[in-house]
């Protein structure tokens, strides 16, 4: 990694605390060693994971949506009476229609068609006013019509436009790479993460190249454009996010749908841990990692749980050798 990050944290930005709302629940998520996921494993090597399912609206987004909003209100980004607008593959639309529910402020989200129903459901529940696109077009396609709508009426919205919004980048920097190291008790020695946005690994690379710099991060995507791995982002084929740089972690893998599906079905069956796909293919390239160590702390930050994903083809299997 570089020396200095490629961001700047204003004087201003801070995580929210004490706020009397649900921003208050965001973050604190447990961290679990998995034991029987890869009992061969060496000893002197730990592979733990950071469960992220267990905030508020299922997913680490909530971290990205509660500060994004936060910042935008105290610094009169967001003012009363306008609408959240913004393109989701899922999980951050769910922080944004939860939090913005608990702030008082309506939202709109656009989303690609070929999201599982499970979070078109979610988003509905929450009154989210949801506008659905072109599956073929994926996350892309969301984005372009989430600017259009902006476009039509700049004054109606607010958009935070994660893929660009420094303060993605700044919540994790601010929440997920103290509490790493402090729940750790100080002995990570790697970090696995997927790239969606490229928030999460953009934030907790910074902080750990700050405080802890031999704490070596590893970033995850997909290994074709063509994959079923919800919420991640294949960059050589997709929009790059604006907040996404190569000097933000040591080391990129990539991972294929299928290998990751069957880390998805192990661990639910071995750990009766039921996560997202994203986060399956995070528990790989951290098998991966791990068989290249003769010891080590590793966690895998695992974004969301599965029950979002049941209509997917993620948890089918005949196999029951897991």
């Amino acid at each position: 990694m570089t020396k200095k990050p490629p961001f700047s944290l204003p004087s201003g930005a801070q995580w929210p605390r004490e706020t009397g709302t649900l921003l208050d629940l965001v973050g604190n998520t447990p961290l679990y060693r998995l034991q029987r996921t890869l009992p061969s494993a060496r000893p002197g090597i730990e592979l733990w994971a950071k469960l992220e399912g267990y905030n508020p609206g299922g997913s680490i987004k909530a971290r990205p949506a509660a500060m994004m909003l936060h910042y935008a209100i105290t610094t009169g980004q967001l003012r009363p009476g306008q609408i959240i607008l913004d393109s989701t593959s899922g999980n951050t639309g769910i922080a944004f229609g939860k939090l913005g529910a608990a702030l008082g402020y309506a939202v709109k989200l656009t989303m690609s068609s070929g999201v599982s129903i499970e979070k078109q459901q979610f988003l509905r529940a929450c009154g989210v006013d949801l506008v659905l696109t072109d599956a073929a077009q994926g996350s892309d396609g969301a984005i372009r019509k989430a600017q259009e709508i902006y476009e039509s009426d700049p004054d109606l919205y607010f958009m935070p436009n994660q893929y660009h919004n420094p303060a993605n980048v700044w919540s994790h920097y601010l929440s997920t790479g103290p509490e790493l190291w402090a729940q750790s008790k100080q002995r990570i020695t790697h970090l696995v993460a997927a790239i969606g946005t490229g928030g999460t690994v953009m934030g907790t690379g910074w902080w750990f190249r700050e405080y802890a710099p031999h704490v070596r991060i590893i970033a995850v995507e997909p290994d074709q454009a063509d994959h079923g791995l919800n919420g991640m982002r294949h960059i050589p084929s997709t929009m790059r996010p604006g907040i996404y740089h190569e000097s933000g972690f040591d080391r990129l893998m990539r991972i294929s749908t299928d290998t990751a599906y069957e880390m998805a079905q192990r661990v639910v069956r071995r750990e009766g841990l039921l996560l997202g796909a994203s986060a399956a293919a995070v528990l790989v390239a951290a098998q991966r990692v791990i068989q290249e160590l003769s010891s080590g702390v590793v966690v895998a930050l695992c974004a969301d749980r599965g029950e979002r994903y049941l209509s997917t083809r993620l948890f089918e299997s005949d196999d029951n050798r897991f």
